[in-house]
């Protein structure tokens, strides 16, 4: 990985010097006010629970695993740097690309798979480009594969617990599984291009999915659970049992029991809504 983020770092300097790099990285810094809408808040918030993986169990599995001596506050500031970076490199890596070669209108309809439309023309017109964009391309690949045991994992544990399945029989099952699932994605720029949903490819609906839908769900449910079931004193317990100072106490307890159950209502019925073309944001 962090060969990865070397190559990514170097090509972003590379992508500063195509023509018209200015104009593509003015379109990925400088916010257009009038672009700005409620669904740019709930875009914003999908994408916060695939970066930070919140929502989809990984952060449970995880933290049961965590020993009593680690510092909950330090691993969560760590989590919260080290993603914004990571995510405003990317944008810096793809975006002014995709504008200088494909367009501004391009960001808005490609989705998730800009990366794989951009970067190819970037490793083609620089130099040692196929040797870097195949190095590259095998790193990211490595990148998905540590990500996709993260959200195995939270899976398999489930299957562990409440099927009472050994461990190698949840991994297989799911490996398999992921593995259909994910030819099937794949085809999806290949043999089955012309084939969408709600005028969706594959990847795209999935993300849609996932991102737009499941996730305000599951978060929540998460939320009345910890906020009005369980109780916010029991994880402020969990967090300061190493005598951890916690100063977003309070800002914890307000956004879980009322910002966030709210704000998960809010983005799952217009956002939804308006992807679809029913209402306007």
């Amino acid at each position: 990985m962090p060969v990865l983020i070397v190559i990514a770092i170097g090509v972003s300097i590379y992508v500063l010097t195509l023509p018209d790099a200015i104009e593509g990285l003015k379109y990925y810094l400088v916010p257009d006010i009038s672009q700005f809408s409620f669904k740019t808040i709930a875009a914003a918030a999908g994408q916060l629970f695939f970066s930070l993986s919140i929502a989809m169990g990984i952060m449970v599995s995880y933290g049961s695993y965590v020993r009593d001596d680690v510092s909950l506050v330090k691993s969560v500031n760590q989590v919260e740097l080290f993603d914004t970076l990571i995510a405003l490199l990317s944008g810096l890596m793809i975006i002014p690309p995709v504008v200088i070669y494909s367009g501004a209108e391009a960001t808005a309809s490609k989705g998730p798979g800009l990366m794989f439309m951009a970067l190819p023309k970037v490793f083609d017109s620089m130099p040692a480009g196929t040797f870097i964009g195949a190095l590259f391309f095998i790193l990211v690949l490595l990148a998905a594969l540590t990500s996709s045991i993260s959200i195995l994992e939270a899976t398999t544990s489930m299957l562990m617990d409440r099927w009472k399945l050994s461990r190698t029989k949840s991994v297989i099952i799911l490996t398999v599984f992921s593995i259909l699932l994910g030819i099937a994605v794949s085809l999806g720029f290949g043999l089955w291009s012309d084939f969408t949903i709600g005028g969706m490819d594959l990847l795209t609906f999935f993300d849609y999915i996932t991102n737009s839908v499941l996730m305000p769900i599951v978060t929540f449910f998460t939320c009345i659970l910890i906020g009005w079931i369980v109780g916010t004193k029991a994880l402020e317990a969990e967090i300061q049992k190493n005598g951890e100072v916690f100063r977003r106490k309070l800002v914890m307890r307000v956004m879980i029991k009322y910002v966030t159950p709210v704000m998960m209502v809010l983005i799952l019925i217009f956002y939804n809504l308006a992807q679809f073309g029913i209402i306007s944001l």
